[in-house]
């Protein structure tokens, strides 16, 4: 297995078995070094055994363990933060329970360079990876816990600062992930009156018919509660989706667009400059335009977003799945601030999401589909040539094409925007056509 846009990913003791999650330990450990790396996981059932098999790794190599346990991915950035050492998250992130990953953040909480991340493939690459450093018992990493929930709920609150949310009435749509224990109790801290769903992860329930992947149990629960704003969560929480009061469903490319126009207004824009991926809505880049906002793009993948705000000095980037980045509060994507953010910005305009969001873009048609494929296709654009030009030459400049290999899964996703969904269905449907028959 190779890293994809978000670490290594696949199905659990069958592609990602525990001898790889041993190995993935000491090429962690002989990288990125430490005295000590911190281990943080979501509550799927396979996340024991990994995480066991992955820890005797780091410490074979002499470097120490520190155990989260079952936490959201920014709070394991967090504490790679404000330690200095490097870390790892075992998650499948948004994927089935049946699913696993391991994703490592360097020492300061951010996730790998292509550099290094090359340099960890090479290592587990080599061979002679089976066998540890020549080490004597006395030098074997020492494994200790740390609760670092007190500190992410205070770094979260002080966001925007305690009880600024009262008065909010807010649904939350945990999907039985990392977010559990933490998003009610975050959000009744900061004074909103709360409803939580799916907060009862039994390590095979995690993003069952819930949370971001599946919002229409929180769409239901939001209109049936009477409340302003629901959010929903993936299974390890870097990411998040909302709800309008009236049930309808705000992406990332929404939600970010709402938090720049809020930002550029604040002077809190830094270089006027919003970071997206290749992915983003249309609709959102005509609604920057029309704020007098630049657009940056990116390949998918929130690293490579957080690679361009570090190297422009950018506050705001994120993707349409979600992931928001704020980084004068962060060093990643993290679903429970990027909530906390949007609801401020509710109770301080005083008005609805809905209304908030339509004035900050509005959404073109995009129809996605993925076609899994039986191997790689890394140049799946190169082989439809004439196909994507006749596409593009038909949407012109109301319409956008994108065809790409994903980077977690066996799939080509085929993405098409149109003026209307039509337009929109029919030219996909071909471009699908056109990958099945390559």
């Amino acid at each position: 297995m190779r890293f994809g846009t978000d670490g290594i990913r696949g199905v659990a003791n069958s592609q990602l078995t525990p001898e790889l999650a041993l190995a993935l330990g000491r090429a962690t450990a002989r990288v990125l070094g430490g005295p000590t790396v911190v281990v943080g996981r979501d509550p799927r059932r396979s996340g024991p055994m990994i995480e066991a098999a992955f820890v005797a790794g780091v410490c074979s190599e002499g470097v120490s363990v520190e155990l989260l346990g079952v936490v959201p991915t920014p709070a394991v950035a967090l504490r790679s933060q404000q330690a200095s050492w490097p870390a790892a998250m075992i998650s499948a992130s948004h994927n089935p329970f049946a699913d696993n990953g391991i994703k490592l953040f360097a020492p300061g909480g951010l996730k790998l360079s292509d550099e290094v991340q090359a340099e960890v493939e090479a290592v587990l690459a080599d061979p002679t990876i089976g066998a540890p450093a020549p080490i004597t018992g006395a030098g074997v990493g020492d494994v200790s816990s740390h609760d670092v929930s007190a500190d992410y709920l205070d770094h979260v609150a002080q966001s925007i600062g305690d009880r600024a949310l009262a008065g909010l009435t807010v649904v939350l749509d945990c999907g039985h992930g990392a977010s559990s224990a933490f998003a009610e109790e975050q959000f009744r801290r900061l004074g909103a009156n709360v409803t939580a769903i799916n907060t009862s992860p039994d390590g095979c329930n995690i993003n069952d018919a819930g949370g971001s992947t599946h919002p229409e149990g929180l769409q239901a629960a939001v209109v049936a509660a009477a409340a302003d704003v629901g959010f929903a969560f993936d299974g390890d929480a870097d990411r998040m989706l909302a709800v309008d009061a009236s049930g309808r469903l705000i992406d990332g490319d929404q939600l970010m667009a709402l938090a720049a126009s809020d930002m550029k207004a604040r002077g809190a824009l830094t270089g006027n400059t919003v970071v997206v991926t290749v992915m983003t809505n249309l609709g959102f880049r005509i609604g920057m335009r029309r704020l007098g906002i630049d657009v940056l793009d990116t390949a998918v993948g929130d690293r490579f977003v957080l690679e361009a705000l570090d190297a422009g000095g950018y506050a705001l980037g994120g993707e349409q799945s979600g992931h928001l980045i704020f980084r004068d509060r962060a060093t990643t994507g993290d679903g429970l601030l990027s909530a906390v953010v949007i609801a401020e910005i509710l109770v301080r305009s005083g008005s609805p999401l809905g209304e908030l969001v339509d004035a900050a873009m509005t959404r073109l048609p995009q129809v996605l589909k993925n076609v899994r494929i039986g191997a790689p296709m890394p140049d799946v654009a190169d082989r439809m040539a004439d196909a994507l030009a006749e596409a593009a030459a038909v949407l012109g400049d109301t319409g956008r094409v994108l065809v790409r290999p994903s980077g977690t899964e066996p799939v080509v996703r085929v993405m098409v925007e149109a003026v209307d969904g039509e337009t929109a269905h029919e030219w996909c449907d071909r471009l699908v056509g056109v990958v099945e028959g390559l």
